[in-house]
């Protein structure tokens, strides 16, 4: 039985999917709290495994989605050989120190780099290391050719193509260099898209191959930005919009004591500043088309009418009001560089419950839901921000 469906005081809910690989799981708890909230997005727009859980998303209805999303996620949180010992010690970690479950975890993400992910992806071999001349889409460490199956059976793509959702999913032109959105409404891809294109915006090189569509090939939207959110606030017409960002990169973090913390550092500050530049821009970009409109509200409207700048500027003013709720993966203690491909299914469930816990939190905060008070163009919200803010305050 879907819930009933909750009405928010905006013109577009939009969700908003970062690339992170096995840290997507957190994304599937934060959809299970929305569902089980009754709020239905309106769109949905995805880089990377954001694409990917897209896909799940706006390819099963609101009665069945999570399910889909679990067995999705079950699927390939499995690795390519199964050793029974190793896949029941996972239960014991749960009584485990931080170091066994680091160990543990090391172990895994080593497990998905020499024998890949079932249903998902496998290593080539040798091949790739000799060199040579083996084709752009055969130039990868590993094959994707299982994810193609997989997703078309967790994933309804007429459903996408011409149900309600409107879907957004961006990856690079190799050839390019270029950002490109696939879209269910507009574009080349208008009503047509199909796995291919949420596959070609997870190809991440030199790991994955890139995919072909439409005669060009693509590789991850993550290699130009890492977030979607400036197509869904720049769409026109401009209206008032609800974003949950949710991010599997934090920009904070501790400093780093050796090379491998700071490999982790370097991924955590590149894969999450862009949502940090795209947010700040953004809300510059709104208070500019508010300021805007309030001046072209004192020129008469016969000026208005016939001054050519005047037309112009008309065209970019707007007072729409927007709000943008984040939702940032937290890092655990026993989590290092390998976070985002480390698949064990005793990870995978823990990023669920994560994504979960966080979004109960925050919709807990009735007053984000609503629309910003009159006179404020771009207000964010964020749970962890908003709890060390209150932390500080009672130090005081």
């Amino acid at each position: 039985m879907a819930p009933p469906l909750r009405k928010l005081d905006f013109d577009t809910v939009a969700l908003v999917l970062q690339g992170g690989g096995a840290l997507g799981a957190y994304q599937a708890g934060v959809v299970e709290g929305l569902v089980a909230a009754g709020i239905e997005p309106h769109w949905v727009a995805g880089i990377s495994i954001g694409a990917i859980n897209t896909a799940l998303i706006a390819g099963n209805p609101i009665e069945t989605r999570v399910q889909r999303l679990r067995e999705f996620w079950q699927t390939i949180c499995q690795p390519a050989a199964y050793l029974p010992p190793v896949e029941a010690l996972q239960h014991a970690l749960e009584l485990a120190g931080t170091d066994a479950r680091k160990a543990f975890s090391g172990f895994e993400a080593w497990r998905a780099i020499f024998e890949g992910q079932r249903a998902f992806f496998v290593p080539r071999g040798l091949t790739p290391w000799l060199g040579g001349k083996q084709g752009v889409a055969q130039a990868s460490f590993y094959d994707t050719a299982q994810l193609q199956s997989t997703l078309e059976r967790f994933v309804d793509f007429d459903r996408i193509n011409h149900g309600p959702m409107r879907v957004s999913v961006g990856a690079v032109n190799v050839r390019s260099g270029n950002l490109e959105y696939f879209d269910n409404t507009t574009g080349r891809a208008c009503k047509a898209l199909r796995a291919a294109h949420f596959m070609a915006s997870g190809a991440l090189p030199p790991g994955f191959p890139a995919v072909e569509i439409d005669g060009e090939y693509f590789w991850d939207g993550g290699l130009v930005s890492n977030t979607p959110l400036n197509i869904v606030l720049d769409a026109t017409p401009r209206r008032d919009t609800l974003a949950f960002q949710v991010d599997l990169w934090s920009a904070r973090g501790p400093l780093p004591e050796n090379v491998y913390d700071a490999e982790e550092r370097r991924k955590d500050i590149q894969f999450s500043s862009r949502t940090r530049a795209v947010t700040d821009m953004m809300a510059r970009e709104q208070r500019y088309r508010r300021l805007l409109r309030e001046v072209l509200a004192q020129v008469s409207p016969q000026r208005r009418a016939d001054d050519l700048w005047c037309l112009r500027a008309q065209e970019l003013a707007c007072a729409r009001q927007v709000a943008v709720i984040h939702l940032i993966y937290q890092d655990k203690p026993w989590e290092g560089l390998a976070k985002d491909y480390e698949f064990s299914a005793q990870t995978m469930h823990e990023h669920w419950a994560s994504g979960l816990h966080d979004i109960g939190i925050t919709l807990a905060q009735d007053d984000w839901l609503r629309r910003p008070p009159p006179g404020v163009e771009f207000v964010t919200h964020d749970q962890h921000r908003a709890a060390g803010a209150a932390q500080r305050g009672r130090g005081r």
